[in-house]
């Protein structure tokens, strides 16, 4: 009789845990999508993404030219270049730089993830909330008196709305080498005129 009773509930509890883990689960599986904006639904769109790469020459050797890509620096040669620092205060080119920028109407948050001068590799992460993500690789190598840079921008959309500013942005990042020197070439020229 024991043994029945046992029975029965087992198969009772079984049941009701069986009725209700399924509905837990796709409650638990709701509020998981709320809090993360469903970034990590399988069906979720795939978005733009672009990687982009240009070259060009600075006249100058790799010593002089690699730290004129801390965003520091980048203040004497890039017009309209104005990051905020956040970290570190005082402002200073170093691995791990956090700094601010504008976007036009929106802002940015950087976040620099190498910045080896000597060997030539500099790399930034940036996020414009709601709208994309942005990765910029610089490669240098020496070459005499003279620095061969590659940039290359890989950009991916968080939003089906901003997969066209990607797109268009990735279009200026492909013809954004011969700005880039000039800029760079025109700074070093001036700088190298002022200790002359």
């Amino acid at each position: 009789m024991k043994s029945s009773w046992l029975f029965v509930s087992g198969a009772v509890c079984g049941a009701a845990v069986s009725a209700v883990l399924p509905r837990v689960a796709i409650h638990l599986h709701e509020t998981a999508s709320q809090i993360t904006g469903g970034i990590h639904s399988p069906t979720a769109a795939i978005r733009a993404h672009t990687e982009e790469k240009f070259a060009f020459i600075a006249h100058a050797p790799m010593e002089e030219v690699a730290p004129l890509f801390g965003a520091k620096e980048e203040r004497g040669w890039s017009p309209h270049w104005d990051p905020q620092f956040i970290y570190p205060l005082p402002a200073a080119d170093a691995e791990g730089m956090v700094f601010a920028v504008k976007h036009g109407g929106r802002s940015s948050i950087w976040i620099n993830t190498d910045f080896d001068v000597k060997n030539g590799r500099v790399q930034y992460v940036y996020i414009i909330p709601d709208t994309m993500t942005t990765v910029i690789t610089i490669r240098l190598k020496s070459e005499g008196s003279l620095t061969n840079a590659e940039v290359q921008y890989d950009r991916t959309a968080l939003t089906a709305e901003a997969e066209t500013l990607v797109r268009r942005m990735a279009e200026q990042d492909r013809r954004a080498g011969p700005f880039w020197e000039a800029q760079m070439n025109g700074y070093l020229e001036r700088r190298k005129g002022s200790t002359s």
